[in-house]
């Protein structure tokens, strides 16, 4: 089974020669490796670069333990770089190499490099170079599969083929074995010995089991507001364990940096402000966030929302929870205030989408519930409803824009109609 990954394809190939250092993240095993070394690789050779102008070094490799000195990794590169030609520079798990800051910028004025890293840990990567860089290194995010690339691989029913995304999300491995069993195994077994233990490991943790039961307790409040004093308050009462807010707030900082949860924060869409006290996290990948909980406590419901905040993700949008305050007259007359929740408050350049995610509309009475935050948002930019129904996007009669979920996941424009 082969994904073409298209659109990161285009975005390695749009960066060269803008004169940085091409750093190529997001969370291990989403597919960074086959990108540079089997499609761009690829794609290079197609165009005529020789084999002996494209050097790769897997860092990631026990057996290419010796170029993790960065002296050695130079020396092995510049060694291989004899004539003036352009030179492709294909650096696997950077962050393996101490000082990688200082081998990368070796190569910012070699005019015949073209240097491409990837890396699978924000804090060492996004944050360090672009202070080390100084606006020199070039970003480039990726994901696991969106349904569309994995619904253009497996094809059939698209109803059975958007269940099995929902229950073990886009990591290309899991996509292309076949029984559930061999799926949730692998799922549960990557968690455990590749995201958590990189997370504890790297940050050298003390309390192992209290990051393995806060990625349980983020797994189980899927879609759910949550702030650090309650996760608090979760350990103790249910473990008798005294973990602090602050470091519920590290081990949170963690688990971003290693791209396996992602924050929503709260914006008051009136007094156009960020609510601090209340925050949403999505998992990069619903197959793990499932695999944490044993593949219990399956609510499509929720995982619809986490894989619609991951699609607008990908597509570039910024993503906030939306809130609107109403003001109305109870049965006694008097004003009473309420809070209204967008699910998502979406922003790119100067587009901004209000998309509410609803997995059914089975009558009018939810219809109203979820449109009536919408209705309250007075400004002209667009309302959209995104629901789990099968039908053809439309225009309500309340100027809502209703698209179906597979319209949506399956069509990139989709929100522009």
């Amino acid at each position: 089974m082969f994904f073409e990954r298209k659109s990161y394809l285009e975005q390695l190939i749009s960066a060269e020669g803008n004169g940085m250092i091409k750093v190529v993240t997001g969370i291990r095993r989403c597919g960074k490796s086959y990108l540079l070394f089997n499609i761009y690789r690829d794609h290079l050779q197609e165009r005529g670069i020789h084999e002996d102008h494209i050097i790769q070094v897997n860092l990631e490799d026990r057996r290419n333990k010796r170029f993790r000195d960065p002296d050695t990794l130079l020396e092995h590169i510049d060694k291989q770089m004899t004539d003036k030609d352009m030179y492709y520079i294909l650096l696997d798990e950077i962050q393996f190499v101490p000082e990688f800051e200082d081998v990368l910028n070796s190569y910012l004025n070699v005019r015949n490099a073209e240097v491409f890293v990837t890396g699978s840990n924000a804090k060492f990567l996004s944050k360090d170079i672009i202070t080390e860089f100084r606006g020199r290194g070039w970003e480039i995010r990726i994901h696991p599969l969106s349904f569309a690339e994995y619904y253009e691989a497996v094809g059939g029913e698209k109803a059975v083929a958007l269940e099995q995304y929902y229950l073990y999300g886009g990591l290309p491995q899991v996509a292309q074995m076949g029984s559930p069993e061999e799926k949730e195994s692998y799922l549960r077994e990557i968690f455990e010995t590749v995201y958590l233990k990189d997370v504890i490991e790297r940050n050298n943790l003390q309390n192992a089991n209290g990051m393995h039961e806060l990625v349980r307790i983020l797994a189980s409040a899927m879609g759910s507001s949550i702030n650090v004093r309650r996760i608090s308050n979760t350990f103790k009462s249910v473990g008798g364990v005294d973990i602090g807010p602050n470091t519920i707030a590290r081990y949170l900082g963690h688990l971003q940096d290693a791209f396996i949860i992602n924050e929503a924060l709260r914006y008051n869409v009136k007094g156009r402000k960020y609510i601090g006290t209340e925050t949403k996290y999505f998992f990069e990948d619903v197959g793990i966030r499932n695999a944490i909980l044993g593949f219990r406590q399956i609510e499509f419901n929720h995982t619809m929302e986490n894989v619609i905040y991951n699609e607008l993700r990908r597509l570039g949008y910024s993503v906030d929870i939306g809130l609107v305050e109403t003001i109305k007259r109870n049965s006694e007359g008097k004003s009473e205030r309420r809070n209204l929740e967008i699910d998502f408050v979406v922003n790119r350049h100067d587009e901004r989408l209000y998309i509410q995610s609803a997995y059914t509309l089975p009558d009018e009475q939810k219809k109203d519930q979820e449109q009536a935050s919408l209705l309250n948002v007075t400004d002209g930019f667009k309302k959209i409803i995104i629901t789990g129904d099968r039908f053809s996007s439309y225009y309500n009669e309340e100027g809502i824009l209703m698209i179906g979920i597979y319209d949506f996941l399956l069509n990139p424009r989709s929100v522009k109609r």
